[in-house]
């Protein structure tokens, strides 16, 4: 089994979704001894924002017609998308950034949502070609946004997550979510404690 552990928190060693993701992960390999680890920083390793270069995906690579800059970026999007499909269980930390995800984890998405490698498009209409695969997503917010209607309303982080890999063919999409982080010591330490107890049954 191989697993991709994935952070984009911009916080280092003061991220609470990276803690989350390596509880999540070593908890996982408690219950999961063979599995290998792939890890992946999107906060160091940043694949360039889509532009006129890094669409060069979509245009077969030996194609006479791709930049040198096109090919460059072409070889990124192809080294993401293919450890992408080759992990089993892929463990995601997504902190809530003005009410969506990190600009690097939205990076990551676009290069691996590729027609005809983890979709397609059918008479019928799209089609996920990346299903069973179990993603794990560590959503931490400062506030809270699970209990009423404004805060439902105005998150596009879990939301959004749910859609994009579903669209991408995988129904099993699950979350552990620390909230209320940023409301004092006593806030933060109750939503820590739920979201260890989570995780302890996420991979069982």
């Amino acid at each position: 089994m191989k697993l991709l552990h994935i952070d984009s928190s911009i916080l280092s060693g003061n991220s609470v979704s990276r803690q989350l993701t390596k509880d999540t992960v070593a908890n996982w390999i408690s219950k999961h001894p063979a599995t290998t680890v792939d890890y992946l920083d999107l906060a160091v390793d940043t694949p360039n924002h889509l532009s006129a270069e890094s669409l060069g995906f979509r245009m077969p690579a030996g194609s006479a017609d791709l930049s040198d800059a096109q090919k460059r970026e072409n070889a990124v999007s192809e080294a993401l998308v293919s450890q992408f499909l080759a992990a089993d269980v892929i463990v995601v930390g997504a902190p809530l950034y003005n009410f969506s995800i990190p600009s690097q984890l939205k990076s990551w998405i676009d290069r691996i949502a590729q027609a005809g490698r983890t979709f397609t498009y059918t008479e019928t209409g799209p089609k996920g070609l990346a299903g069973g695969k179990t993603v794990i997503v560590a959503s931490t917010r400062g506030g809270v946004y699970s209990t009423n209607d404004w805060g439902r309303a105005a998150e596009h982080q879990e939301s959004y997550l749910q859609t994009v890999f579903g669209f991408l063919g995988i129904t099993d999409v699950r979350f552990v979510r620390a909230e209320s982080v940023a409301m004092g010591d006593a806030k933060k330490a109750e939503a820590l404690t739920e979201a260890a107890n989570d995780i302890a049954k996420l991979a069982a």
